[in-house]
């Protein structure tokens, strides 16, 4: 099998929405899926935009602010769709000769985005053109082995989406339960009965503005941790990372109740000696304070430890057993009102600070309520898998990496 030239098999779609037939408005994202359209439509003539077929190609020629990533999607979710006039819209002329998903793999491929970036061309905008994209040269072989590479590529794409689902709704569970005994005061009493709708004893808070359960308190965060504290990036910045070593956690690791393995970075002993101070440990929570991605939060996944942390992140280490208590607090729809509140009272970008963090205020509940809460979740958290989500996104990675393998080497992009 040879290389063959794209060009020979795709040819450009210019339908544009002169009926005013379609209305779905979409974007696309550099992970290279539609997306709802963010764009202000106000006073927009939509007979001027494009529109796009089930199974057909839309790709963002300006390349100049979209870093390593290209612009490009099939659409599989709807029928048919509206499209920025700006965009360029392709099909492939036969599917019996290469499939639309065959030809979408080989866009997902980091090596196609290399490719892109690299043709791209402009003095003032940086363009990947038409022809560029006729250009491009892939392995096409028997549209049955074709059939056969999606087969496998979908199905780790399936288990991926259903590890996925199952993960989020654990996460839901553990976030409904938190409602219905920390806000709700639901809590099973010793009759294992709701305790408020119960008749249970109930307090004035006057912080709160709320009633609470008698016993109950409200404690700055720092009082029930051991420390709360955020690192740094070493000296030479991305240039300084290194493919193997101690694992190097920054904000897009860090997702609410989830751990992104995808872009870990590390760094070497040396390196890691000097951030000593944030050395990670089992249990931890990890909370980003700045950014777009300020307040979001989860737990260290025991795998990856030894770990240090950049300036972009606080470790949060509790006294006890508490962990998943402080994570569901945190990633409360109300704790998350008040942190993200917080962020936005600077003069600059969301920002929350250690002091901020740590005089947070959070309502404390009994200790045998937070133990049997704990037990409970943790349950819960011991059936999420997020390191198989892991191993499937590698897997999908190589089955991608494969395409090439097949080819003469002196062929390949």
């Amino acid at each position: 099998m040879i290389y063959k030239r794209l060009g020979d098999y795709i040819q450009p779609v210019n339908i544009r929405n002169k009926e005013l037939a379609v209305t779905t408005l979409l974007g696309v994202s550099v992970k290279k899926v539609f997306i709802p359209s963010i764009a202000n439509t106000v006073g927009t003539d939509f007979k001027k935009y494009k529109i796009v077929k089930k199974k057909q190609f839309v790709y963002i020629p300006d390349t100049s602010r979209r870093g390593d990533k290209i612009g490009i999607a099939m659409l599989e979710e709807y029928e048919n769709a509206l499209v920025s006039q700006a965009y360029s819209v392709f099909e492939i002329k036969d599917q019996n000769k290469l499939l639309s998903e065959y030809l979408m793999m080989w866009f997902r491929r980091p090596e196609f985005d290399r490719y892109a970036r690299y043709k791209s061309h402009g003095s003032v905008r940086e363009i990947f053109d038409w022809d560029e994209v006729c250009d491009i040269e892939l392995p096409i072989p028997t549209i049955e082995k074709q059939q056969q590479i999606v087969a496998e590529y979908n199905s780790v794409t399936n288990r991926i989406q259903l590890n996925e689902k199952i993960n989020t709704n654990l996460e839901a569970t553990a976030q409904a339960l938190y409602k219905h005994w920390f806000v709700d005061f639901e809590f099973p009493n010793e009759d294992g009965k709701p305790y408020k709708s119960s008749g249970g004893e109930m307090v004035y808070n006057e912080e709160l503005d709320k009633e609470i359960p008698v016993g109950w308190s409200v404690e700055n965060l720092i009082s029930v941790c051991d420390k709360i504290s955020s690192g740094s990036t070493p000296k030479g910045g991305k240039d300084g990372y290194h493919k193997t070593g101690i694992s190097f956690i920054r904000s897009m690791n860090v997702y609410d109740f989830n751990f992104k393995y995808e872009e870990l970075a590390f760094i070497d002993d040396a390196q890691a000696s000097k951030l000593r101070n944030v050395t990670i440990k089992s249990n931890d929570i990890l909370f980003n304070i700045t950014g777009a991605s300020v307040a979001r939060c989860c737990l260290v996944p025991n795998e990856i430890l030894p770990a240090r942390i950049n300036q972009h992140i606080m470790l949060i280490r509790p006294k006890s057993k508490i962990n998943y208590y402080l994570l569901c607090n945190l990633c409360s729809k109300e704790s998350k009102k008040q942190l993200v509140g917080v962020s936005e009272s600077g003069s600059t970008r969301q920002a929350i600070t250690k002091g901020d963090l740590q005089n947070f205020r959070i309502i404390l509940p009994s200790e045998i309520l937070l133990e049997s809460y704990e037990n409970k979740i943790s349950k819960l958290f011991n059936n999420k898998n997020s390191q198989q989500s892991q191993t499937l996104q590698e897997l999908q990675s190589l089955l991608l990496a494969k395409m090439t393998q097949v080819a003469p080497k002196n062929e390949a992009l």
